[in-house]
């Protein structure tokens, strides 16, 4: 079995979802693994990982505004308030997602479904630079 591992820098705009398929196929590609599993992990509390329908724009804005009514950002039910009135719902948003997918390969390409894309989910209201580890193993 081999591996391979590249770590992503990805800069965010505030919050939203941020499309991370073409550069996690491309790592696929470069590991010249034809059959195995590719892993995406999300270093962070405040943001995380999703794969969701990629056809539709309005797709990823109902997500930010549903999460937005679930979690509120200022929510005086929160006492962690120490990077801002955002800090605390992003880590229950992330909470409520995941901080990993793991994606099947096969023919040196990630099997996801024909509307499916890997995002990154920023939580909080300001950009940030989030780091992304992609590790694929196989043969």
């Amino acid at each position: 079995m081999r591996q391979y591992q590249e770590l992503l820098r990805v800069e965010t705009r505030g919050t939203g979802l941020l499309e991370l398929t073409d550069e996690v196929a491309r790592i696929v590609r470069t590991a010249g693994i034809e059959t195995g599993m590719v892993h995406v992990f999300c270093r962070h509390t405040s943001a995380s990982l999703l794969i969701q329908e990629n056809a539709d724009p309005d797709v990823q804005r109902d997500l930010v505004a549903f999460f937005k009514r679930l979690v509120p950002d200022g929510d005086p039910l929160f006492v962690h308030q120490s990077e801002g009135p955002d800090d605390m719902p992003a880590h229950v948003k992330s909470a409520l997602t995941q901080t990993s997918v793991a994606v099947p390969v096969a023919g040196f390409q990630m099997m996801l479904g024909t509307w499916q894309g890997i995002y990154l989910f920023e939580h909080r209201r300001r950009p940030h630079t989030r780091q992304i580890v992609v590790h694929v193993l196989g043969e």
